[in-house]
């Protein structure tokens, strides 16, 4: 592969970059299913240090699966709890107390196509 000019990101990089990214984040729910949460955490340090360093937009069935504020991985009844108040769905991490709240109505709308 050569070397284009500093800070060119080819298709080619972004699209391996993406498939890394799934592939840590599919390794960091086998973790925390097996209750291994400091590696599956590390598994997603590294995705987020990959999206960043080629400016890939993080895709979003992934948003959900990680606390904004530590970055730790969530799973629902391992690291995270998950609560439904007044047309919003709540996140909080076990690991720093943060809240993730994202409202419902995109739900209601994605299970009614």
């Amino acid at each position: 592969m050569t070397r284009g000019r500093r800070g060119k990101r080819t298709k080619e990089m972004i699209n391996i970059a993406g498939e890394r990214i799934d592939i840590l984040f599919d390794l960091a729910e086998e973790e925390a299913r097996a209750h291994n949460l400091p590696r599956a955490n590390r598994y997603v340090e590294l995705a987020r240090k990959i999206w960043m360093r080629y400016n890939v937009r993080i895709p979003a069935r992934y948003r959900r699966r990680y606390c904004k504020h530590c970055h730790a991985y969530l799973l629902p009844s391992v690291s995270c709890r998950v609560r439904v108040s007044n047309g919003k769905i709540i996140y909080f991490c076990e690991n720093c107390g943060d809240y993730l709240r994202m409202p419902l109505l995109r739900e209601k709308k994605r299970d009614l196509r």
